[in-house]
């Protein structure tokens, strides 16, 4: 497995691959890897002929109350991991690297990317710029590593909504490919974050799923009024004491705005964000409307 850690040797390995004719699938990770980080990496395999993972905590997509210097970096282990699945190349760039100019977005120069209205709500509603560092930085890396295919999780939902989009708008020659969200055995979404849980927010953190599920029962049994899909959403994360719930909520699957009525046919997003302590948990569907027949 190679490593490579500036972008003129990253285009190098792309060219080298393209040249012998292999496709390439790209897995943007911020390291600190897990079972969820693993099945992209499986994806990535059935999708193209090499492999390249990239690990980069992206100091654009963190607010400044937000976890950045904190954030688990575990790059060795990370590595180890990689190579035990057979990964092809590493892209571990350093802030420099990828951003040449610094990576502040308040000083001059700096180009970045507007999301428009796919930010104004979930996520990207309480994260401000968020959205545009997640966009910015993976424009970066499409070109930098030259994929044919790039693998996301369903677990950021909002972001791989986002991603597709930024993709057929800027008329990338990539595809974007989601994959299903992994989980624990009791149901818990796999994410780095889940280390900063204590044990009793390990404890409650399952029902953010059980919220997840009781929203697509809500909508499967033919619940067609939003507010009553939340509200289905919102009981069990109040069984959760330590739970304190950032939102609830319906939107198109596609324009990511709020809906207040599910019509039969429509594909919608059920996403909840909570906190137990100073640690955020997020969690999704994408859901199909059923017919009323």
């Amino acid at each position: 497995m190679t490593t490579l850690t500036d972008v003129a040797a990253m285009h190098e390995w792309a060219d080298a691959q393209h040249q012998r004719g292999a496709t390439i699938a790209l897995v943007p990770t911020m390291g600190a890897l897990h079972s969820g980080h693993l099945a992209l990496v499986e994806e990535a395999k059935r999708q193209a002929d090499a492999v390249v993972t990239s690990i980069f905590v992206n100091p654009t997509q963190f607010a400044p109350d937000e976890d950045y210097d904190a954030y688990p970096r575990t790059l060795d282990t990370d590595r180890e991991i990689l190579a035990e699945r057979d990964v092809d190349a590493v892209f571990a760039p350093t802030v420099e690297a990828m951003y040449p100019f610094g990576a502040s977005t308040t000083e001059e120069p700096y180009i970045s990317m507007d999301v428009h209205t796919l930010n104004d709500h979930l996520c990207g509603a309480h994260r401000p710029g968020h959205f545009e560092g997640v966009v910015t930085v993976v424009t970066k890396l499409l070109n930098a590593c030259k994929p044919d295919v790039a693998v996301f999780g369903q677990k950021d939902a909002q972001q791989l909504v986002i991603l597709k989009h930024l993709a057929q708008s800027l008329l990338f020659d990539v595809e974007i490919v989601g994959v299903p969200t992994v989980r624990e055995d009791d149901g818990l979404a796999c994410s780095s974050r889940n280390a900063y849980l204590s044990d009793e927010e390990r404890a409650e953190a399952p029902q953010v799923y059980a919220a997840i599920q009781a929203g697509e029962q809500a909508i499967a049994s033919g619940e067609q009024h939003a507010e009553a899909v939340v509200r289905a959403m919102q009981k069990p994360l109040g069984q959760a004491e330590h739970a304190r719930v950032q939102y609830a909520s319906v939107v198109d699957a596609s324009s990511l705005q709020p809906i207040t009525h599910l019509h039969p046919g429509d594909d919608v997003l059920i996403a909840v964000a909570v906190f137990f302590g100073d640690t955020r948990l997020i969690d999704n569907a994408f859901v199909h409307v059923p017919s009323s027949d």
